[in-house]
């Protein structure tokens, strides 16, 4: 499904806060703020489907929505300065999430259990 998703603009101009807040919360969950009113999200067909029935909901008749879908030579030909940049990149799909308590993802330090409150106050707990 990952394979289908490709980038798009989305656009809005809703003229009432109310509105625009609730609109801007819906469409900053499916992609990244480019400018105030346009993002970028990568969406597959049936996201991008849903993402409109979201907004088809909440915004009203003199709202205005532009989606525009981004083929990937178009998305490569993106010209932006002192924005979003990796239009041409593959977003990652999922993370991997270790279950080994002292290990921690590269570049990420962890406390040290002796020596910080966490640690103390599960000492404490364990002692009473």
């Amino acid at each position: 499904m990952s394979a289908d998703k490709r980038w798009r603009l989305v656009c809005y101009d809703v003229r009432d806060p109310k509105r625009y807040r609730k609109v801007h919360k819906i469409v900053r969950g499916a992609g990244r703020s480019v400018q105030y009113s346009i993002f970028r999200c990568r969406l597959d067909a049936r996201e991008n489907e849903r993402l409109r029935w979201d907004l088809a909901k909440v915004m009203a008749p003199e709202d205005s929505l532009l989606i525009v879908d981004l083929c990937p030579t178009c998305a490569s030909n993106v010209v932006s300065r002192n924005h979003v940049t990796g239009w041409t990149s593959e977003v990652p799909t999922f993370t991997i999430l270790s279950n080994e308590p002292d290990q921690a993802p590269a570049g990420v330090s962890l406390p040290d259990p002796r020596t910080s409150e966490i640690g103390a106050r599960s000492r404490r707990n364990r002692s009473e």
